[in-house]
């Protein structure tokens, strides 16, 4: 099966949302158009990167039909044997950079999809609307109890929160990137994995569906909660920690890792970007429907554009070392790794290039991205399964 160029094209954008963030003017320092941008990427990048991710899943699983059989035991065996390779990364990394580190995330959700994983779209639609409606409110309340010290108690015995900071309970509930909140995006590019995306059909009703959504989220929390409902947490802080979300000092009211015992409930009517709510994840659920559609109509019907975005394709190709290789890269230049604090957009603009230019050259002699094929490798073991 040939490659999904739009998808990589996501997966490119997604990457160069997180240097944004990371890297990029805090959001009081942009204006105008830059403003307006550094918004968009506050928070929905990782979005785009976790729905990009769910579709991944179905890469593997077997994307219009699912894998049975050993094929199927097979690609459960690769998938279980991913999530934990990016759990032991991700808290190697986060002993370094923090919780704002997604990848430790990304392995609880990759273990939490194999039950999952040979559904169809529609059920899959179904499980991801349902947790979108469901899993705030949940968040909640399971934040509203679990007082200080029960957190305490619970992390004392937690090996990885011993290890990283970043316990089973961040992982799961009140970290940056909370499985219970964010598996709905992962559910959704499961769901549209599925799909046959390059169909003109399938096209035009995602882009429906991704509009509708959008505008329908964002307009009705406006409606309820006034004109600070789209109110980024970027602003409560000098810097922004993770691909969005709050600041590490910031007192705001979010449920990806915010102040949880002050959190009014009236919170749950914003939609900001990492607010955690059921609107902020609908709406940012059709903005990566939109950024994804959006791709793979323009890679499929402007093949000028198609030649033009070659560079920048081979970033989403080798999306998890362009990830990585961004925090290296400002630990070796001792940045501020994790966080935005520059007033200038030139380190972004160097690092964008930068990541560029490697993928593109890197690509020209390897299949895979150096992290991609070490990844890779370790999934081997699971041909052995019969």
């Amino acid at each position: 099966m040939g490659r999904l160029v739009g998808v990589d094209l996501a997966r490119a954008l997604a990457v160069f949302g997180m240097y944004i963030v990371h890297i990029g003017p805090p959001l009081s320092a942009a204006t105008g158009v830059a403003g307006w941008i550094r918004y968009v990427a506050d928070g929905h990048s990782s979005v785009l990167f976790a729905t990009l991710a769910g579709f991944s899943l179905m890469l593997i699983a077997g994307r219009r039909e699912p894998r049975t059989g050993v094929a199927g035991r097979q690609a459960k065996a690769r998938i279980a044997i991913r999530a934990v390779v990016l759990l032991a990364l991700g808290t190697a990394m986060a002993t370094e950079y923090g919780g704002v580190i997604i990848l430790g995330f990304y392995g609880v959700y990759f273990l939490l999809a194999l039950p999952l994983v040979r559904l169809r779209a529609r059920t899959l639609a179904i499980i991801a609307a349902a947790l979108a409606l469901v899993a705030p409110q949940l968040a909640f309340v399971l934040n509203s109890l679990l007082t200080e010290p029960i957190r305490q108690s619970i992390n004392t015995y937690d090996p990885l929160h011993r290890l990283s900071d970043v316990g089973v309970l961040d992982l799961l509930l009140s970290g940056f990137y909370p499985a219970l909140t964010w598996m709905s995006f992962v559910i959704t590019g499961m769901a549209l994995g599925r799909l046959d995306l390059p169909s003109g059909t399938v096209q035009r009703r995602l882009a429906a569906l991704g509009a509708a959504l959008t505008l329908a989220a964002y307009g009705m929390s406006l409606l309820l909660a006034g004109g600070d409902a789209l109110r980024s947490m970027a602003e409560d802080g000098p810097s922004s920690g993770g691909s969005g979300s709050p600041a590490l000092d910031s007192g705001s009211a979010s449920l990806d890792g915010g102040s949880f015992p002050d959190m009014p409930a009236s919170s749950l009517l914003t939609a900001g970007p990492h607010s955690g709510t059921t609107f902020d994840i609908i709406g940012s659920v059709g903005v990566a429907i939109l950024v994804i559609v959006g791709a793979t109509v323009a890679m499929d019907h402007l093949p000028r554009l198609r030649r033009l975005a070659t560079p920048v394709i081979a970033v989403g190709t080798m999306s998890l070392t362009a990830y990585v290789g961004h925090f290296l890269a400002q630990s070796a230049l001792s940045m501020p790794a994790g966080t935005s604090t520059q007033q200038s957009w030139v380190p972004l603009l160097m690092f964008i290039l930068g990541a560029t230019l490697f993928a593109t050259v890197w690509s020209r002699f390897f299949r895979r991205g150096p992290l991609e094929h070490l990844l890779n490798a370790a999934t081997k073991p699971a041909k052995r399964i019969r």
